[in-house]
């Protein structure tokens, strides 16, 4: 292995070329038309246009004009493809992931899901909407990222929500393939890292806990989890270690569970490297990337990790700090923290669009206390400046202060019961601040803060629906003449792979609908008329 090409770009992009540059291997980056002038394609030792990212033989086309002989796919895109893999291993090229078979084994939700059952490995119940009852949540078959997953709490949600996760998974997969798994309300996000070498061994280096999500897209992530223990870490070890071999895994791989308690259930295998890998490299002094080159290489693993102070992650995003949509615009000011670990995608100068994800940097904080580390993290974010384009700054500071976050007491329901940006108590209420007894189940959770409305702007004795974010209209729900009830969806954008229901900020009458389906509308862009 000399010369690696990256088939992804921004922040993952780069993270390979530093470990290749350790490794004193060369690197090519590989950009769309749109992306030419980005900072990952102006990292690396060589650059080659290609015509997306989401077609396997450009990757292979570009690494044998470019003289690469070997094939990282980083996260998202094809990462997970057995196509890619196939297409090049069949060019003679070095596949830096797992092999074909193991990822077909690993990528099929529905599949993987009974290869955990048959060995010994608890999952949540699958079936028809009828066998499950509610709630339940739709998954795309082929998804990941939350894309192609919608919550759905009563039978008549069921039908709409299943067209959205099926579009949405068909736009992002190419498969739009979905099935209906049982929904826990209060659940933590804890995941299991692995890798896994030719020769047969597999090991496990500790959980993230990566609870604290929006839209099913992980927002703060951490390591150890403040919710398992030794007993609980080996356990679910042992059952992500049991479900790699029983596909025959090999490189780096991240076994996502759901804990109720001491109860934990498999989800799915991600077959990549995780974007929240850095909380578990700072703990274990372990280099996932530079492992994964030596396992493609065809050494036996030479890892031997032990669990050192604790790291916490966050995601800086240019997107809306209460309402987490996307948004665009170029970065005239950026100053990243020196006093923690940053891994970026993008400079001073950059433009962020709508075709790719909005991520602007990863911050991590490393300490030997899990205190230390978001006292460091929050410190960081102090420290950081971002002009030219909205961010989640405010936001990111607001959370790694909060009481429940510090307290260790997040579920996957954090963000539903304290909407971002909301006034929080200086202490957390201990469990017998509230009327309790014995065996009285969890209060469902509060009703989500309305992050899908559109902006409510008066005008006159009529009311305006625009676009919050740039993106296509890919339904208009409503016509003229139309009554409709506040937080009923009007009009359901795209953008970045994602759908976005845009609800009526009130009960009100339908005046004018100004878009079309298939329309490309600007942030801002005045999309229903509405008489109060």
């Amino acid at each position: 292995m000399h010369r690696v090409l990256v088939a992804n770009r921004g922040e993952i992009a780069l993270r390979v070329f530093r470990a290749c540059a350790e490794e004193g291997l060369e690197t090519v980056a590989v950009a769309a038309p749109d992306d030419l002038g980005s900072l990952h394609a102006r990292s690396a030792d060589a650059t080659v246009e290609i015509a997306s990212y989401l077609v396997p033989g450009e990757h292979v086309r570009a690494a044998q004009e470019a003289g690469a002989d070997a094939v990282h796919p980083g996260y998202g895109f094809l990462a997970e493809s057995a196509e890619l893999a196939e297409a090049v291993l069949d060019a003679g090229l070095t596949w830096i992931g797992p092999p074909p078979v193991a990822l077909r084994a690993g990528g099929d939700k529905l599949a993987a899901k009974e290869t955990a059952r048959a060995n010994g490995v608890p999952v949540l119940p699958t079936g028809t909407a009828q066998e499950i009852g509610f709630p339940l949540v739709v998954k795309a078959a082929a998804g990941g990222g939350g894309r192609g997953m919608r919550v759905v709490r009563t039978a008549p949600e069921l039908d709409e929500a299943v067209e959205a996760a099926q579009r949405e998974a068909k736009a992002a997969f190419g498969d739009d393939t979905v099935f209906f798994e049982r929904y826990l309300e209060r659940p933590r996000h804890v995941e299991i890292q692995l890798l896994a070498d030719r020769h047969g061994a597999v090991i496990a280096l500790g959980e993230r806990d990566c609870s604290v999500q929006r839209r099913h897209q992980k927002v703060l992530e951490e390591s150890p989890s403040p919710a398992v223990g030794p007993e609980l870490r080996a356990a679910m070890s042992d059952a992500a270690v049991a479900f790699a071999r029983a596909i025959g895994y090999e490189s780096a791989g991240t076994a996502e569970f759901v804990l109720e308690g001491n109860e934990f259930f498999f989800l799915e295998l991600n077959a990549r490297i995780q974007v929240e890998h850095p909380v578990t490299e700072l703990v274990t002094g372990v280099d996932l990337v530079r492992a994964q080159l030596a396992i493609a290489r065809g050494e036996p693993l030479d890892v031997h990790p032990e669990l050192n102070g604790h790291a916490v992650e966050v995601r800086l995003y240019a997107e809306d700090p209460r309402t987490f949509l996307p948004q665009v615009g170029r970065i005239d000011r950026l100053v990243l923290p020196s006093s923690v670990r940053v891994d970026s995608g993008v400079a001073e100068g950059d433009e962020i669009g709508t075709s790719y994800d909005p991520m602007i940097a990863k911050l991590i904080a490393h300490a030997p206390t899990r205190g230390e580390a978001l006292d460091r993290l929050a410190d960081a974010l102090a420290e950081t400046e971002v002009d030219g384009v909205t961010t989640n700054l405010p936001f990111l500071r607001w959370l790694v202060a909060h009481p429940v976050v510090r307290a260790g007491r997040a579920t996957t329901a954090f963000l539903i019961e304290h909407p971002p940006l909301a006034q929080t108590a200086r202490t957390p209420a201990p469990p017998w601040a509230e009327p309790w007894r014995l065996n009285l189940p969890a209060p469902l959770p509060a009703p989500p803060p309305d992050d899908t409305a559109a902006d409510h702007a008066p005008t006159g004795e009529t009311s305006a629906l625009t676009a919050p974010m740039p993106g296509t209209v890919i339904k208009v729900l409503v016509a003229a003449g139309d009554r409709v009830t506040a937080r009923q969806p009007l009009v359901v954008l795209e953008a970045m792979k994602m759908e976005t229901p845009l609800a009526s900020p009130c009960d009100a009458t339908v005046l004018a609908v100004h878009v079309a389906e298939g329309d490309r509308v600007a942030g801002g862009t005045l999309l229903v008329e509405l008489e109060e």
